[in-house]
């Protein structure tokens, strides 16, 4: 293993004292493990937190800010926040209007935020994110897992948060975004966490995991490495028959690096993808290309579409300003 950590133990600390050196317009409590918007509690304004494992980043903590969340609660590697940080970023962004938790569907995450919320002083509506088509359950997870789509909800509801909205209108659009969703991974390699110091599991050179989780949960096969068209078509076609898109719906997409695959890459699937939607009538309005919603190093990529109409287009071009994504502030 080769890494750049002084100790598998401090990873997480110390990659946050990072983050509060690199971003003074974000509060990091490191004895709670929690980042916050400076300027947060903001009077009257629902609040949003998320969080889970850390190893996914920039998912949550680098979507930390104006038109995002309010505060995200980072666990150790892969592993859930505890309900005690949770209830701290709760507090932390409570500007009296109530606070919306965004979970991804993981047995841990649930649970623990689920504690949090009961002993939360303030409103909380909890929002599930369970986006991931490849499988229905699996030892990790009671139904699809939550990955891609989290960014678009954490997006789009924060929008609508920064304008005002009530908390039953902002997690209505959170829940009608996850809805929208579909996605669907493939790796070419395992990631490697620091504790473990080897690959989470074996992969043969020529072979590639299809419908890999973001923790490397196993997918749906392993079949054989294939040119990037056909490995395409492997991702878009469960997407679409998950999902149906009837021919003129506006989507955005999302084709994102599980951490180790170069940007050069990416943008050659999403060349291979966007052509394949054309050809099923389908039109992409928006697009990111890049690495938001990693598994470490692992090498691999996932696709999340999400059909949107003016309303939704509208609220992912509202201005947003986070280490992770930044347009139009």
């Amino acid at each position: 293993m080769k890494k750049f950590i002084n100790d598998p133990d401090d990873v997480v600390r110390e990659a946050l004292a990072g983050m509060a050196a690199a971003h003074p317009e974000l509060r990091v409590d490191l004895d709670e493990q929690i980042i916050v918007r400076a300027d947060a509690p903001r009077r009257g304004k629902v609040g949003l937190v998320s969080g889970g494992g850390s190893g996914h980043e920039p998912l949550h903590g680098g979507f930390v800010g104006l038109g995002m969340l309010d505060a995200a609660c980072p666990g150790e590697i892969f592993t859930s926040p505890v309900p005690d940080q949770i209830l701290a970023a709760t507090r932390a962004v409570d500007g009296g209007a109530g606070v919306v938790h965004i979970v991804k569907n993981y047995t841990g995450d649930v649970m623990n935020f689920e504690l949090a919320a009961e002993d939360a002083e303030t409103t909380v509506e909890s929002v599930l994110v369970d986006d991931d088509v490849a499988v229905d359950g699996s030892t990790w997870t009671a139904g699809r897992r939550g990955t891609g789509a989290t960014l678009l909800v954490e997006k789009i509801a924060g929008a609508l948060a920064e304008e005002g909205a009530p908390l039953a209108a902002v997690a209505a659009v959170a829940r009608d975004v996850n809805e929208r969703s579909a996605s669907f991974a493939i790796a070419l390699t395992s990631g490697t966490t620091p504790a473990a110091g080897k690959p989470g599991f074996d992969l043969p050179e020529d072979e590639i995991e299809v419908g890999v989780g973001i923790h490397g949960e196993p997918g749906r096969a392993r079949e054989k490495l294939r040119p990037a068209r056909d490995l395409a078509a492997r991702i878009v076609e469960p997407i679409l028959a998950a999902k149906p898109l009837e021919p003129g719906s506006q989507v955005i997409v999302l084709v994102n690096g599980l951490g180790g695959t170069p940007l050069l890459e990416l943008y050659v699937m999403f060349n291979d993808i966007s052509r394949l939607l054309a050809d099923a009538g389908v039109r992409v309005v928006r697009s990111l290309v890049g690495n938001y919603v990693t598994s470490l190093d692992m090498a691999g990529i996932s696709l999340t579409v999400c059909r949107v109409d003016d309303e939704l287009l509208r609220l992912w071009d509202a201005p947003v300003r986070t280490p992770g994504l930044r347009w139009g502030a």
